[in-house]
């Protein structure tokens, strides 16, 4: 028998309920990020899932204790935790090569693989849905994007050699990768310098505006104090010239991004590798945030493994990324968790906005598939943390080869009917916010 399902007014509290555990502690201490953040939202049902992955992960609270492809090994594999059609594109990678793969790692943490697959899944529903395309359109698209995940998890469990199952660079992407890849070459250190900074008495420092906060001498002196603690969690090969980490300049920000809403952030300027004021560097720390797919998943050691949300980040990151970031680290500031890395000139994000043709897309949407699997297979026992003692790939191999045919079922099925939910859920919160029915935010 189906079980009932919950009226706009029913779907509405419980949207509210989720909203209240996840945002309530920012929104009241900045409500009017949020206002910015959620007329984002509102503006289509895509940016809405983009924004709410905490009623994604509440929705799927049934499958924490199992699921189709789930046992004690792929139930608790590292996973990226908001993995949707638009957190893919290009990075700067520790070796200097240009890299489109999945980025912003800020809900990772270890759950279930296919979590992953679905918020995926789901999210290309939602993209077919914008570009007209039919409900027999976007099941091939889901198809594909399964199938070649597949395929890639399949090589690498089997064995493949780097030359086979290369990442995507310059040399091997194609279409709008390779465009993102090239945009990002266009790209320099000097553009973002000058966008952010001046030269005043032959240093550089950081301009005024533009979303700057200027910090009195307590706040500096904390943020610098934290600096001090985050130079603690790089690994010995990125602290190569001690006069990199000379700091020039340091100034307040705050967020108001989907999603950095209401979270204090820093911008703190650096010296870099050479005296050559084009070389300086400029990296962020912000207080990192609880992840979304936390509060669904209960094992111990998962909680225990991490100091707070700053760590966790920055091991995540780690373990999903190949030659992740070398400025990236963590530290602590008022007692919360902080994560720290660069503010790159090399972060291009994928651009679905002139990707419309049906064959384009679908090459895009195999390529997504392969870079996730990409990712969860990095994520395994030589990645050198103790918190996932095997092989990911080999394990979701497994579990796939199974059921090969049900797997891309379950996918299918997932991203019509979440896809559908995220449509009705996303007027269900327009008219919420617009009738001024979101708590702490009525008298705005």
């Amino acid at each position: 028998m189906p079980v009932p399902q919950p009226t706009a007014e029913q779907r509405g509290e419980e949207i509210l309920a989720v909203f209240d555990t996840a945002f309530g502690e920012l929104l009241a201490a900045d409500p009017a990020a949020f206002k910015v953040k959620f007329r984002k939202m509102a503006a289509s049902a895509f940016a809405f899932y983009r924004g709410t992955a905490c009623l994604f992960y509440s929705d799927l609270e049934g499958e924490r204790h199992g699921g189709p492809f789930l046992d004690e090994r792929t139930g608790r594999v590292w996973i990226h935790g908001d993995l949707h059609a638009e957190n893919f594109g290009t990075y700067m990678d520790a070796n200097g090569r240009l890299i489109f793969n999945v980025n912003d790692f800020d809900e990772a943490y270890v759950g279930p693989f296919t979590w992953d697959l679905k918020r995926l899944a789901a999210s290309l529903a939602l993209i077919g849905y914008t570009k007209a395309l039919g409900d027999e359109q976007i099941t091939d698209l889901v198809r594909i994007c399964a199938a070649a995940y597949r395929e890639r998890i399949h090589a690498l469990a089997t064995g493949a050699k780097n030359e086979e199952v290369p990442p995507f660079t310059l040399d091997t992407a194609d279409g709008p990768l390779l465009g993102a890849l090239r945009t990002a070459r266009s790209l320099t250190r000097f553009s973002l310098l000058d966008s952010m900074t001046e030269i005043r008495d032959f240093e550089r420092r950081f301009a005024a505006g533009g979303g700057s906060i200027e910090l009195d001498a307590a706040m500096r002196y904390k943020v610098l104090a934290a600096f001090d603690g985050y130079l603690e969690t790089l690994p010995e090969s990125s602290l190569t010239r001690p006069d990199s980490y000379r700091v020039k300049d340091v100034v307040g920000r705050r967020g108001i991004g989907i999603g950095s809403a209401g979270l204090p952030s820093y911008n703190i300027l650096l010296e870099g590798n050479s005296d050559a004021l084009e070389n300086d560097v400029v990296i962020y720390m912000k207080q990192a945030q609880t992840p979304a797919v936390s509060r669904h998943i209960t094992d111990p050691a998962v909680r225990g493994y991490f100091q707070h949300e700053g760590h966790r980040t920055v091991i995540s990151q780690r373990a999903l990324q190949d030659h992740a970031d070398p400025w990236l680290g963590w530290t602590e500031l008022d007692g919360s968790g902080q994560l720290v890395a660069e503010v790159s000139p090399y972060a291009v994000d994928l651009d679905w906005s002139d990707i419309d043709d049906p064959a384009e897309i679908a090459a895009v949407v195999a390529d997504l598939g392969r870079a996730t699997a990409t990712m969860h297979a990095a994520a395994d026992d030589e990645s050198g943390h103790s918190l996932v003692p095997f092989s990911t790939e080999r394990a979701i191999d497994a579990a796939i080869a199974a059921d090969e045919d049900g797997f891309g079922d379950l996918l299918v099925s997932f991203a019509h009917d979440y896809g559908a939910r995220a449509r009705a859920d996303h007027q269900i919160f327009v008219d919420l916010f617009r009738n001024g029915r979101i708590p702490g935010l009525r008298a705005l």
